[in-house]
């Protein structure tokens, strides 16, 4: 029913551009032939707006990958550099969840650890949506941020790094086999807010998978039996995740990967003193309004990058100061 569900959508929005393309034709036409330039000028901007959402549609049509149209996770973890990369975390954690808002997406936060002093160490989202996968898979890796810091009294720049690691929610048609004996299971007291209960007994769950190193935790609920199962369920998906990059990776496609998070690995650099830029370095896309990328405003990067991945990509771009 949910696939049904969005083939109708696709199909009826095809035929919704088709007759705003015909309605602009005849506007266009009707107020020429009565000398109307309101009509006229009425029938161009609605061509521009079909040609708007076409271009839209066309994007869509990138996510067409084996996990594009599932639910994702999406994890956010701070650099070396204290408050300063733990504020950047934070920051970074916020601008996502804007970002499905924005797209009426379900927004969950499955775990997140608070820093000493400010931010956050390290916080998982669960982002439920239509293709919310094949939206955010481009955002993996580390992500940069040169400010002048509000931690430092003599206001000099600082910059900061987080990483982003994005995979997909997996349902239970697709089978990935665990054996338990690979797996070394953590309780321990939930942190933050969450009332008594969560505070003073061992309801979170970590879950280390050996043979790959792959490390899931859970504290959403107050019941470790709970718990326990959405770790499961995530180390099911980071599992088969790893499985996906495999198959790119033999089939030559340029894949997000995980690496340190520090100089000469990130993908985008995001520019707020002495000057305001973010600069993604696989696509060389730019912005010039960092507050707008910072409240949510993607799109565009995303844009960039899934049309990088499948028709190729750019050479290499050089990053900004």
């Amino acid at each position: 029913m949910r696939e049904r569900q969005q083939l109708d959508e696709a199909v009826s929005a095809i035929r919704k551009l088709e007759q705003d393309l015909a309605d602009g034709a005849t506007l266009i036409e009707l107020g020429e032939m009565e000398g109307d330039q309101d009509s006229i000028t009425e029938g161009e901007n609605a061509i521009k707006a079909v040609e708007k959402e076409a271009a839209s549609r066309q994007v869509e049509t990138l996510l067409s990958g084996e996990a594009d149209g599932f639910d994702t996770y999406l994890e956010v973890h701070a650099g070396a550099g204290g408050t300063e990369s733990q504020d950047w975390a934070n920051m970074l954690q916020r601008m996502y969840a804007r970002w499905a808002e924005r797209r009426k997406f379900k927004v969950e936060i499955v775990e997140m650890t608070d820093g000493e002093e400010a931010g956050i160490k390290g916080a998982t989202l669960l982002i439920k949506g239509h293709n919310a996968y094949g939206w955010l898979k481009t955002e993996s890796g580390v992500h940069r941020l040169v400010r002048i810091s509000p931690y430092d009294s003599n206001a000099r720049r600082h910059t900061s790094f987080a990483s982003v690691w994005v995979y997909p929610v997996i349902d239970d048609r697709i089978e990935i086999e665990i054996k338990e004996s690979d797996c070394r299971i953590d309780t321990y007291r939930s942190s933050g807010a969450g009332g008594q209960h969560v505070n003073t007994t061992d309801s979170a769950v970590r879950i280390t998978h050996n043979p790959t190193g792959i490390v899931v935790a859970c504290q959403q609920e107050r019941s470790q039996h709970k718990n326990r199962a959405t770790a499961w369920n995530m180390l099911r998906a980071r599992l088969y995740e790893a499985e996906l990059k495999k198959r790119e990776e033999k089939a030559n496609a340029e894949a997000a990967s995980k690496t340190d998070i520090g100089w000469g690995h990130q993908i985008r650099s995001y520019v707020l003193q002495p000057y305001q830029l973010v600069k993604d370095l696989r696509t060389g896309k730019q912005s010039t309004d960092p507050d707008a990328v910072l409240d949510g405003d993607l799109d565009p990067f995303m844009e960039a990058s899934l049309a990088a991945r499948v028709y190729g990509a750019t050479e290499a771009v050089e990053d900004i100061d």
